[in-house]
């Protein structure tokens, strides 16, 4: 196990690098986000996912969602970035807003019971986006074992996971709200599945600008 204290710019890179490395290699990590503390795998790597969740103690009913840097990149693995998925990315990203798309089906993952959809999300924190840049998407779920709360800070997921985390970022305690979920994948239209960090109210307002 391995801890990196990213609060600085220049400590930031060497935990940065350290975590992609890892991630690459099949490990699991834990790093600060806006919300709240992550743990995350490569996507693309299904054992590594499964980790994921049994570290997490929970089953594949309850799928990772996956972290972007960028627009550019939550677009290569969608099937479709509809024009209300692209307003809502745009006005609220980066930051706590995570949406839910149908999946593109050429890509070989398996994060779980999705139903061909993959929920993404581009945080607003900088240890979190200095280490999407470096390693690309990373699926993801909040750092806790099920159950139990949530961690805000390094300590806490470590109290949880111990050294079934190869690789933990420090960035200083995160936020303590989780992030607001819209369901875009429905024929039916956007829908909000989960009101946190951003209100109902500010998701329909940005839909109505046309």
């Amino acid at each position: 196990m391995r801890v990196h204290n990213c609060r600085s710019e220049t400590a930031r890179a060497a935990g940065v690098a350290h975590a992609t490395d890892a991630l690459r290699t099949g490990h699991l990590i834990v790093f600060p986000t806006d919300t709240v503390y992550a743990i995350g795998a490569d996507p693309f790597t299904p054992q590594a996912v499964q980790d994921l969740l049994s570290t997490k103690q929970r089953g594949a009913d309850k799928p990772a969602s996956v972290l972007v840097p960028d627009l550019v990149t939550a677009e290569a693995l969608v099937a479709s970035l509809t024009p209300d998925a692209r307003r809502l990315a745009e006005t609220f990203w980066p930051g706590a807003l995570s949406l839910i798309l149908p999946a593109a089906p050429s890509l070989a993952w398996n994060l779980g019971d999705t139903r061909g959809t993959v929920m993404v999300r581009m945080p607003a924190d900088p240890v979190a986006l200095a280490l999407l840049h470096a390693a690309g998407p990373i699926a993801q779920s909040s750092a806790n074992v099920t159950g139990h709360p949530p961690a805000t800070t390094l300590e806490e997921a470590r109290a949880q996971f111990k050294e079934r985390v190869h690789t933990y970022l420090d960035g200083g305690p995160s936020g303590n709200i989780p992030s607001t979920i819209v369901d875009l994948s429905a024929e039916t239209g956007p829908a909000v599945l989960r009101e946190d960090a951003i209100p109902r109210g500010a998701v329909e307002e940005a839909l109505r600008k046309r």
